[in-house]
């Protein structure tokens, strides 16, 4: 976490900071005093508190030169906290992409943390697919295929352009914001791992939400760039179908996206996955695409996932791998056993469709304890053994 403490001292714009206008249009970032954003919110207004979550909460706020910010203040100075505040700070410094949120800027006090950002216009893609916007349907097909892939984008500059690799671990609709032109920004990198050069995957415990969890990163804490691949083709299938990750049946028993999506593909009926508030406009080549990588990315297993190249790739209307494309296509979908769902950290009127899932449970397995089909051998595992077993 070199630049972040060794920036904390300093009163300086960040020497490495471009002017506006600048690489891919970022913007310096500085640090903030408490009374400066405190006096931009409004004392932490509740009349300007944008969302709240464990982490903390979310300000709307204006600078005294005229800027409009987002002020995310951490609600609790632990060591676990402090972590995460300082890889975001890490991350964020590093970033210069059109789809990635960059830092404006950041505040530390004896008990306080603050991160500052660009406001984002048009807030969340949860607040548009399942929050307050839901009902006006400002996101149509053209909308939703943008942010598809300049999500796509930005994981991939994250996957293969700064280095070290960064894996985001926390892709979910509430972490995709939209701009004025409703361009879409992935953010909160509170959860993100930077990734040493020629180490292919790490083992840490787990950290994201329910529903968007890849299986071999919920189960044994494996985290890879796949992690990521998995959470954009849930993300993906969210954007296409207007559904949440994780939905409650009567009865109280959750279904997951993957598994209400998988007999409708099988069929080949693409046109019954759109959402219905779009009233039939949508692309269907876009569609079929869209399908295609959305089915690749949540492969259970991560070795036959697509790299996010080939994801932009095939959202952009080619096929690097057009090998992994053909044939019948299928749907791999994962169901989550009851007594995992309960341990859900989300409650039931949880605008996300999927709750925080932070440590692994006592049982080893993560959110997806085994598979209902059949048991995930653990992908890593049993690439050593293969090697092992070509030596001898």
């Amino acid at each position: 976490m070199g630049s972040f403490l060794s920036c904390c001292g300093s009163e300086k714009v960040d020497e490495g900071a471009t002017p506006i206008g600048g690489v891919n249009g970022s913007t310096p970032w500085r640090i903030f005093t408490y009374k400066e954003l405190q006096s931009a919110t409004n004392g932490f207004s509740d009349d300007n508190k944008l969302g709240e979550g464990g982490f903390g909460s979310v300000y709307w706020g204006k600078t005294s030169d005229g800027l409009q910010i987002a002020v995310k203040k951490l609600k609790a100075m632990n060591s676990k906290a402090e972590m995460e505040f300082a890889v975001e700070v890490e991350v964020l410094g590093r970033v210069r992409h059109k789809n990635l949120l960059g830092l404006r800027g950041y505040c530390v006090g004896v008990d306080q943390r603050l991160i500052v950002y660009d406001y984002m216009p048009n807030l969340s893609l949860l607040s548009h697919l399942h929050g307050q916007f839901a009902g006006e349907v400002r996101l149509d097909w053209k909308r939703r295929m943008k942010i598809a892939l300049g999500s796509a984008e930005g994981l991939l500059y994250l996957h293969n352009e700064v280095t070290p690799h960064i894996i985001h671990r926390d892709i979910k609709a509430s972490n995709v914001l939209l701009d004025s032109d409703f361009e879409p920004l992935v953010a909160d990198f509170g959860f993100a791992k930077l990734i040493p050069e020629g180490v292919s995957h790490m083992t840490t415990k787990v950290k994201g939400t329910l529903g968007y969890l890849a299986p071999e990163y919920a189960m044994w804490g494996k985290v890879s760039e796949s992690c990521d691949v998995y959470s954009f083709g849930i993300l993906l299938l969210e954007l296409i179908t207007g559904r949440k990750p994780i939905e409650k049946l009567p009865g109280g028993v959750k279904r997951t996206i993957t598994e209400w999506a998988e007999p409708l593909i099988a069929k080949g009926r693409f046109k019954d996955l759109v959402d219905p508030k779009l009233r039939g406009s949508f692309d269907e080549n876009q569609l079929k695409q869209a399908i295609k990588v959305a089915s690749l990315c949540v492969r259970a297993e991560p070795e036959n996932r697509p790299k996010m190249k080939e994801v932009v790739g095939i959202l952009k209307g080619y096929e690097p791998q057009p090998n992994k494309v053909v044939g019948n296509l299928r749907i791999e979908s994962v169901k989550y056993e009851d007594e995992l769902v309960a341990l859900d950290q989300a409650t039931d009127d949880d605008d996300e469709g999927g709750g925080h899932y932070h440590e692994q449970s006592s049982n080893g397995y993560g959110v997806f304890s085994a598979l209902e089909v059949q048991k995930m051998q653990d992908p890593y595992k049993h690439y050593a053994d293969r090697r092992i077993a070509k030596r001898v």
